[in-house]
């Protein structure tokens, strides 16, 4: 006897029972009910119903399965008619489509510019193989309580950290700033930026050679440059082997050529050549004590950390080596730590020693602006379909009463959305593919549209079928809830709370535009507040001129007397740092009265005495320097936030200390901005000389014509 008591699992029964081809379920269902018995009877209940189960599991195969003659058929067809339903009513109601696929359009157009720009933005320097490994050398250092964060660091940290930590690293390079230098071979002569960089250097940035090696620069003699420069200084002939020189005053030979670094890089427009270390300290003689002074920071250090090193826990360990190399370690407190590439473009921001960010708050602002902007867009679609849904309410009436299921309603409307949706990502392309140009030069890259990259095509795919159902997906619930026997007696109406979602979907809209208009105004004050802040100084007729080359230095009186009887300039001068930036700043300054726990960190710009005059700065105090006054050589004048910075009320004859000389201040200038217009003033001391200065300042005449007198100037 079977003992009965005990039946198969109910749920196990039921999904064979759905799946099963139904030729085979009786005889399957008898087999499997049979077993069942017989486990209960010989072992236990729980065995039976485990095996139950795993042998109807073992059924769900493809011969096993049932299939669907016609279902198919079936939904190819209604798909294809609910499109074609669509297609009529765009058709039919031209205005309409005119303004749901324009208004679609023009807000996906927002959102897909904005979503490559932070697809450009999440990719920096990802040109470069081991960018996660990569990293700068930084320090903090403590000034009046205050932590600053700067990338420049003293020559000998890199061979502290060769000799302590190598294990650590896979290269360590130090490399120099990126200047402007004259490159030239024979009469061919161009101006390029570029870095004097240590051996490893090419390797950590993994620069993709074209001919040569990236070992070239073993030898010191030899340099490496890009694509581009080669071809300008060589032609189409191979530059490998070829003599040129650096500046006029340094031979070299093109030892390689590597790939042009794209624009998402770091080092995009800053390294279309390298040098080698080696030859820079023979370039300048300061650079052979620099070797030796830890309190120099005028250099940069790269590394690519080990493949089993963690970056942090490398950081920590490096934390205290600057410090332990320094005499007077206390005064300002130096802690070196990593910061690698991958947080370079993004969270560059450091505030009293704490990384705060950076343009990664842009990428998250401007991506929140594009989710609200195709939202407006969809809120807009909404809107305009639910308020024909009177026009609509009969069709609807008529399919349910003759057999349509509102799932099947529903898919209908969300059909007809995919279809307009499909038509606007279309029209989104063409205008993306038009404005990218224009769009390119306001954010100062060179983005394009994928087209060959299925990756893209695939998340267009995913954004189109997400944006329609985001946009139909109301209309559809809405339009599918009509009541037919209503309709069709003519006493429909909406009912009172009908309108509610789409009155707030109105006030969402006004909403989030409001606060969008809102936002742009202020971000447009900003830019006008930092375009009209007072500079300080003239910007008018202004031209700078780098010195990149010896046959710059020392010709600025001929050149004043030459562009002066030329009738081209006003005045001429010559200075240590552009209008753009402060090329140099320290600390050790002393004056009577200091507070002795004050640590004072000054720009200083060396100046020759016409530079007043040239850029019209403006004297609050005291004089301006001249010619005339040979004791001008030990004089300085001050910015008004050194001033207070000294706090000092009257600081005109005023001796202050720089180690051991001693100067006397004869003015006083209003600040000038000379770094970022969002930034403080940076307190400066102004010295006279022309020792130093690496950069002319032409005052144009105002009376001629700009064109022909930088002709002019260029010919001198």
């Amino acid at each position: 006897m079977k003992e009965r008591k005990h039946i198969p699992p109910h749920l196990a029964t039921r999904l064979l029972h759905s799946f099963l081809r139904d030729d085979l379920l009786e005889e399957v269902s008898g087999d499997l009910e049979e077993k069942f018995y017989k486990t209960v009877s010989e072992q236990s209940r729980l065995k039976a119903r485990m095996n139950y189960w795993y042998q109807v599991v073992k059924y769900v195969r493809p011969f096993a399965i049932r299939r669907s003659k016609s279902n198919h058929i079936n939904q190819y067809a209604m798909f294809q008619n609910y499109f074609k339903i669509g297609w009529r009513n765009l058709l039919r109601n031209k205005g309409y489509s005119l303004i749901n696929i324009g208004g679609l359009a023009l807000g996906m157009s927002v959102a897909l510019l904005i979503a490559l720009w932070i697809i450009d933005e999440l990719s920096f320097n990802h040109y470069h193989t081991h960018y996660d490994r990569v990293v700068q050398v930084m320090q903090h250092q403590t000034v009046d309580g205050k932590i600053s964060s700067q990338i420049s660091i003293p020559m000998p940290l890199g061979n502290a950290l060769k000799n302590e930590y190598g294990t650590d690293f896979t290269h360590i390079a130090l490399a120099s700033w990126s200047w402007d230098h004259i490159l030239s071979t024979g009469d061919q002569k161009i101006s390029k930026r570029g870095m004097y960089v240590q051996q490893g250097m090419p390797e950590i940035l993994s620069l993709r050679m074209l001919s040569g090696s990236r070992d070239a620069l073993k030898d010191p003699a030899s340099i490496l440059l890009s694509a581009s420069s080669a071809h300008a200084l060589f032609g189409d002939t191979d530059a490998i082997g070829k003599a040129m020189r650096i500046d006029n005053k340094l031979d070299v030979k093109v030892g390689g050529v590597y790939e042009d670094v794209p624009y998402n890089s770091a080092f995009f427009d800053e390294i279309y050549f390298l040098a080698g270390w080696e030859l820079y300290l023979t370039s300048e003689t300061w650079l052979k004590r620099a070797a030796e002074q830890w309190d120099n920071n005028s250099f940069q250090l790269f590394a690519q950390v080990a493949p089993l090193a963690h970056i942090d826990a490398v950081s920590v360990k490096i934390k205290k080596i600057k410090a332990a190399h320094i005499k007077d370690q206390n005064r300002f407190n130096p802690e070196i730590y990593l910061h690698p590439m991958a947080d370079w473009h993004l969270r560059s921001n450091w505030k009293n020693g704490v990384n705060t960010g950076g343009r990664i708050q842009m990428v998250w602002l401007f991506g929140i602006i594009g989710v609200f902007v195709l939202l407006l867009a969809c809120i807009n679609f909404m809107n305009l379909s639910t308020a024909r849904s009177e026009k609509r309410s009969k069709e609807v009436g008529i399919r349910m009463t003759i057999g349509s299921l509102r799932s099947q309603l529903i898919n209908q409307f969300l059909s007809e959305s995919f279809l307009v949706v499909l038509f606007a990502f279309v029209l989104t392309l063409g205008v993306v593919f038009l404005s990218l140009p224009w769009f390119n030069d306001l954010t100062r890259k060179q983005m394009i549209i994928p087209w060959s990259n299925p990756v893209f095509w695939m998340w267009s795919a995913l954004f189109t079928v997400i944006t329609s159902l985001l946009a139909g997906s109301y209309p559809a619930l809405y339009l599918s809830s009509f009541r037919p026997v209503n309709v069709l007696k003519g006493t429909f109406k909406i009912g009172r709370f009908a309108s509610l979602p789409r009155k707030v979907l109105v006030v969402i809209q006004f909403t989030v535009s409001i606060t969008l208009v809102i936002g742009t105004i202020i971000v447009y004050q900003q830019i006008q507040f930092s375009k009209s802040r007072p500079t300080g100084y003239e910007r008018e007729g202004l031209v700078m001129i780098s010195m990149m080359s010896p046959e710059f230095f020392g010709k600025g009186d001929v050149l004043r007397t030459e562009l002066k009887t030329a009738n081209v300039i006003e005045e001429l001068a010559e200075a240590s740092s552009p209008m753009s930036y402060i090329g140099s700043n320290s600390g050790g300054f002393g004056w009577e009265g200091k507070d002795p726990n004050l640590q004072s960190d000054f720009g200083n710009i060396w100046v020759t005495p016409e530079y007043g005059k040239t850029v019209n700065w403006k004297i609050k105090q005291g004089r301006d320097f001249s010619r005339d006054r040979v004791t001008d050589s030990s004089a300085v004048i001050l910015n008004e936030a050194a001033v207070k910075y000294m706090n000092v009320k009257d600081p005109v004859g005023m001796e202050i200390t720089w180690g051991t000389p001693r100067y006397q201040v004869v003015g006083v200038v209003e600040d000038m901005v000379v770094e970022s217009p969002y930034k403080p003033i940076r307190p400066t001391v102004y010295f006279m000389s022309n020792a130093n200065t690496e950069w002319y300042f032409l005052k144009l005449n105002p009376n001629k014509n700009t064109s022909e007198s930088m002709a002019a100037v260029e010919a001198a």
